[in-house]
């Protein structure tokens, strides 16, 4: 079989010209009022209804995105890293620590839950009071 030989199961069915009159009466199957009735009845695109409900802000905005924070106690520093190793967000990330949300390096935070007792350089991170004395009392620095 091939393409020219296809034919259609069914007979083809003719659309339905409305407002032609005859046997369908003084309305012609259009109903009484209203924009279907009428010849050359539009339509909006639903689109267009979905843009006026959006407010209308004046200028350019920009998506502001999220600030992604990760909280650290000095207890998981104290077991992962030697004595004058220095930490930033980037090591923690190489150790496992800390994993990259949605391909972004997220800021870290420092927290003084634990003891420590090894001598740690701090880098680009946030770090809170209690974990800074702890840092400093241990015979390290924060930057």
């Amino acid at each position: 079989m091939q393409l020219h030989q296809l034919k259609p199961i069914h007979k083809r069915r003719n659309k339905r010209r409305r407002g032609r009159g005859g046997k369908r009466g003084t309305y012609s199957g259009r109903g009484i009022k209203g924009q279907r009735s009428r010849a050359g009845a539009k339509f909006q695109p639903i689109i267009r209804e979905m843009i006026k409900k959006y407010p209308k802000l004046k200028g350019y905005r920009q998506k502001v995105r999220k600030k992604i924070q990760v909280e650290i106690n000095i207890a998981i520093l104290e077991e992962k890293f030697k004595s004058g190793e220095e930490i930033n967000p980037k090591v923690l990330i190489e150790k496992g620590i800390i994993r990259k949300i949605k391909d972004r390096v997220p800021e870290v935070k420092i927290l003084g839950k634990g003891e420590l007792k090894k001598k740690l350089t701090i880098e680009d991170c946030k770090v809170s009071k209690a974990a800074k004395e702890k840092i400093k009392k241990a015979g390290g620095s924060v930057k």
